[in-house]
C-alpha cells in the first residue's frame, strides 16, 4: 500500500494512493487499485479518505451554501443575483423575511448593486434558487469586498473558524465569508485594508506551511490597536460544515 502525503500539490492524473485501503473523495477517482487526482490542487488525507482541493476553479453552487452576491436585475417578483458562477441566483419575494405587498417596487427592498447574504435552497441544471429566511441572511451595508477562489474558502476560515476569528479579533472588523469566495469586510478603513491584505495572502499562499503564523505576524504588525469586537457586534461565520479540517 502506497499513499501520498497530506497537503501536497498534485496535478491531474497523478496517482495518490495504491491499494484498496483508501477511499476516493472529491477531486479524485479510482482506476483499478489506484486513486488518481482530477485537478491541479492540494491533497487532503483524512483517515482513509483522500480528496484534492482545486487550487483554482469557478464556484459550483450547492444546496445549503451561504453566499455573498450582488443584485444585478429584478422583475415584479424576483431579484437576480450574481454569485460568480455560470447561472444567476434567483431570489423570490416569497423568500425574504419581510412581507412584500403585491405590486410593490422591489427596489425599495434591494436595489441594483446591493450586496446580500443568501442561502442556496435549490440547484438545477439551469437555475439556482436563493433564500433570505434565516439567521444572518440580509442586505449588507457599506464595506470592502474581497474575492478569493471558492476552493480557498476553508483555508480562509480555518479549523473551527480559527483563521477568520483571528483576523476579526486583530482588526476589529466585521467579516462575512461566502462559500462562493466573496468576502465582505466592515471596519475602520485602515483595518479593512489590513484584513483584506491578510485574506489575499491566504488566497495566494494557502498551500504553504506556517501560513497561520505569518498571518498572525502580519496582523500584529499592521492592525491598529482597536477595541476587539464584542459578542453583540461580531458577524457570524457563514461557512457551515466545510471549515478546514486538516
Amino acid at each position: 500500500m502506497e499513499t501520498i502525503e497530506n497537503k501536497k500539490i498534485v496535478v491531474p492524473g497523478e496517482v495518490l494512493a495504491t491499494g484498496m485501503d483508501f477511499l476516493p473523495s472529491s477531486g479524485t477517482y479510482r482506476d483499478k487499485d489506484k486513486i488518481v487526482s482530477i485537478y491541479v490542487g492540494l491533497t487532503n488525507v483524512s483517515g482513509r479518505v483522500i480528496r484534492v482541493i482545486p487550487l483554482r476553479g469557478r464556484y459550483m453552487p450547492k444546496r445549503d451554501d451561504t453566499i455573498v452576491g450582488k443584485i444585478m436585475d429584478m422583475t415584479f417578483s424576483n431579484w437576480f443575483i450574481d454569485m460568480g458562477c455560470a447561472n444567476m441566483g434567483v431570489l423570490s419575494v416569497r423568500e425574504i423575511s419581510e412581507f412584500v405587498e403585491r405590486g410593490a417596487d422591489l427596489a425599495e427592498y434591494f436595489s441594483h448593486g446591493d450586496y446580500v447574504v443568501c442561502k442556496i435552497s435549490k440547484v438545477t441544471r439551469s437555475s439556482v434558487d436563493l433564500s433570505m429566511r434565516g439567521p444572518g441572511l440580509r442586505k449588507l451595508g457599506p464595506g470592502k469586498l474581497v474575492q478569493v477562489d471558492s476552493s480557498k474558502v476553508p483555508r480562509v476560515i480555518g479549523k473551527q473558524g480559527s483563521m477568520i476569528s483571528m483576523i476579526k479579533d486583530k482588526t476589529a472588523c466585521r467579516i462575512v465569508v461566502g462559500q462562493n469566495g466573496t468576502v465582505w469586510i466592515q471596519g475602520a478603513p485602515e483595518d479593512e485594508m489590513v484584513a483584506a491584505e491578510a485574506i489575499y495572502k491566504i488566497n495566494q499562499e494557502s498551500h504553504r506551511e506556517g501560513l497561520t503564523e505569518e498571518i498572525a505576524a502580519l496582523l500584529e504588525k499592521k492592525a491598529s490597536k482597536n477595541k476587539p469586537l464584542t459578542r453583540e457586534d461580531e458577524e457570524p461565520i457563514m461557512e457551515r460544515g466545510r471549515n478546514e479540517t486538516e
